[in-house]
């Protein structure tokens, strides 16, 4: 049996994002008050915080200002206020101006900020206060005590394993983390969160947790530019590439220095299987008004990731013995409103007032930290999931049912026609291919020209997400069933995974001779965006985490 080093600590933080850091720097910040002295540990499975962070983003700073209120003076990464909002809808050719701008969408004010700065900021803030960060450490599994129920920290993942799981000689043995109470920050569809599930029925009685994939990139410009005598510096796009059927949309944001973040967001919902995600971004991108905002431009950096948008009736429960669920892991989005940072910061806030009972009655019981669940229901951001509980699924209707849902959705606070309406999972909805779905296909996407600069290919935006992975380690994508790939999946859908992930992945090869078929994967290509198991129509395919420090190693997205 391998021996573990064992750490301990109070209070240990899984997840150097938004929610975590924001809980941890709160967390201290009460207990100095207090003068109590806890040991409050967070673990980042980044080569650094931050490494790992992507999002749009537009931040709303009320949960910022309660946390940091002199947030500007302290050095916030802010890169742009929002001085105005510009809605189009795009045709193939052409855009519209939308002249309502939906009131969860008006951001002026608010700043545009790259959520790799921001999570980097909030860690200095968090280690001057005593939080002990250790960035490179992937939490692999949960621990529990000998009830098999109470949680009681995580152990990190081994590092020097060759690719068929074996010691090598330069073997590290993964840490046994121990902590009164455990912090799950891991961002949407968290990997122990899933491991948590299967033992303590946390999302038992909840909506099925829905997700989007998104793609970003930053892009430097000329210093003359679009943004550079626009009222408005904050875009969004509804329509093409996509029909409204899709629940998709785009984004275009000022940074600063010549920079713009471009993106587009895609519900994973659809039923079309051979819709590929980063081929929708190119068209995106190619349409004349973007092309427009971008022209001459170089992108710098690209990535992808996942984002729950399945509002607060998919919630999990919040609290179990030893633990506390926050941020995009437990559905802390406001789906209408496209944003998540405030509220996942807000959430961490809140477990940390959570913990600290806990810990001035000297229980770490469910029953205990349960409070937290309380302490949501009680704030505002209650108020902000609430409003977008239903969103979800009535974005997955069809049009015009959809249109029908949203709008009486927007005058009544997100109750709708029906409260708590239903929805399938995204693995579920993928049709079965259709007989001139290659065809199709190929009309839709055809070859693309790529410049190497504003246009760049998968592998290219690997390249630029600066994503690395130790080549000899075990495959920390698992994949149950081979023949399941190459048999049913390939005739039913055409190897979807193909063409949902955006790294290039999965790659199914058929022999010219004896057109024998194979999946071949590339791991090392892998952004962590999750897309592949949330959208594997079989549910086949299981995202662990690779050595720590492995991944993208993003710095402005």
């Amino acid at each position: 049996m391998t021996r573990r080093e064992q750490i301990e600590f109070d209070v240990l933080f899984v997840g150097g994002g938004p929610a975590n850091l924001a809980g941890a720097v709160h967390l201290m910040q009460l207990a100095r008050n207090k003068n109590l002295d806890l040991e409050v540990g967070l673990i980042e499975k980044g080569a650094n915080v931050g490494s790992h962070a992507l999002s749009g983003a537009v931040l709303n700073p009320i949960a910022l200002k309660e946390l940091v209120a002199n947030y500007r003076e302290a050095g916030c990464p802010i890169e742009k206020d929002v001085r105005g909002d510009e809605f189009y809808f795009l045709t193939e050719r052409s855009q519209y101006s939308v002249p309502f701008v939906p009131r969860y969408m008006k951001n002026k004010g608010f700043h545009v900020i790259s959520l790799s700065r921001f999570v980097r900021w909030l860690a200095a803030i968090a280690e001057d206060l005593g939080v002990n960060i250790f960035p490179g450490f992937a939490g692999k599994e949960p621990l529990y005590d000998q009830d098999g129920k109470t949680v009681v920290g995580v152990r990190t993942g081994d590092k020097g394993l060759d690719k068929d799981g074996q010691p090598k000689a330069n073997f590290e043995p993964g840490v046994d983390i121990i902590a009164k109470v455990t912090v799950l920050g891991e961002g949407a569809k968290g990997s122990l969160l899933r491991e948590l599930s299967k033992k303590l029925n946390i999302f038992s009685g909840k909506v099925p947790q829905t997700f989007e994939t998104g793609i970003k990139e930053v892009i430097e410009l000329p210093e003359k530019n679009y943004f550079a005598d626009s009222s408005a510096n904050d875009i969004h796009t509804l329509g093409y590439p996509l029909k409204l059927d899709i629940h998709s949309g785009g984004f275009v944001y000022e940074m600063k220095d010549n920079r713009v973040t471009l993106g587009l967001v895609v519900g994973l919902g659809y039923e079309n299987p051979m819709l590929d995600l980063y081929e929708e971004f190119l068209r995106f991108k190619r349409h004349p008004f973007v092309r427009e905002i971008i022209t001459g431009g170089r992108v710098i950096e690209q990535g992808a990731r996942v984002i729950g948008n399945g509002g607060y009736y998919t919630v999990p429960k919040l609290a179990v013995d030893g633990a506390v669920f926050v941020g995009a892991t437990a559905s802390m989005q406001n789906p209408p409103a496209l944003k998540g940072i405030h509220t996942s910061m807000k959430s961490g806030m809140l477990a940390a007032e959570a913990i600290l009972e806990a810990f001035s009655k000297g229980s770490f019981t469910q029953e205990t930290l349960s409070c937290y669940r309380d302490m949501i229901e009680n704030s505002w951001l209650k108020q902000e999931l609430h409003v977008g509980r239903n969103f979800a699924q009535a974005v997955a209707k069809k049009m015009p049912i959809k249109l029908v849902h949203l709008g009486i959705q927007y005058l009544t606070g997100g109750r709708g026609v029906i409260d708590r309406m239903s929805i399938q999972k995204d693995s579920g909805s993928l049709r079965s291919l259709k007989d001139d779905d290659l065809e199709t296909s190929k009309q839709r996407y055809g070859k693309h020209e790529y410049d190497e600069a504003l246009f760049v290919d998968k592998l290219t935006g690997v390249y630029l997400s600066k994503t690395q992975h130790r080549e000899d380690q075990p495959c920390h994508l698992i994949v149950h069933d081979l023949n399941l790939c190459v048999n049913q999946c390939f005739d039913t859908y055409q190897s979807p995974c193909t063409r949902f992930c955006p790294g290039n992945v999965y790659e199914m090869e058929i022999s010219e001779d004896t057109h024998e078929k194979k999946l071949r994967l590339n791991p090392s290509n892998c952004l962590h965006c999750k897309t592949c198991e949330v959208k594997d129509p079989y549910g086949n395919i299981t995202w662990t985490c690779p050595e720590g420090g492995d991944g993208p190693g993003y710095t402005v997205l």
